[in-house]
């Protein structure tokens, strides 16, 4: 069963930092882009970061230079590192990815279970 599963939430102060992962487990062929998206009660999901397999990057405009997403894909991994956190950054944090399990299937979208992150002023 391909399943993709997160870490590292958690309460952090305003300023501080917390690192998310994300490792996709299962029978899987190749995994494409993986990315980071965050849910606050009250409004819609959102992009957060995302990194295409050869790691190209795009960012959501308010977290530009405060996180900064990676992967390492001998381990189907991927990480959101958040420096200077800020309380409107306290939401639920879902990971996906693209991935496909056979040789001649095509992709399809997998998201984890979400993570809570809050972060107090």
């Amino acid at each position: 069963q391909v399943q993709l599963v997160e870490s590292g939430g958690g309460l952090v102060q305003a300023g501080g930092s917390l690192r998310l992962s994300c490792t996709a487990s299962g029978s899987i062929f190749k995994v494409n882009a993986m990315g980071w998206y965050r849910q606050a009660p009250g409004k819609q999901r959102e992009l957060v970061a995302a990194i295409s397999d050869g790691g190209d990057t795009t960012y959501l405009d308010s977290v530009k230079g405060r996180f900064t997403i990676s992967r390492d894909n001998a381990k189907n991994t991927v990480y959101l590192q958040m420096n200077s956190l800020k309380p409107e950054d306290t939401a639920v944090y879902y990971c996906n990815a693209n991935l496909r399990l056979r040789i001649l299937s095509g992709y399809q979208l997998y998201w984890g279970q979400g993570t809570q992150v809050t972060v107090s002023s």
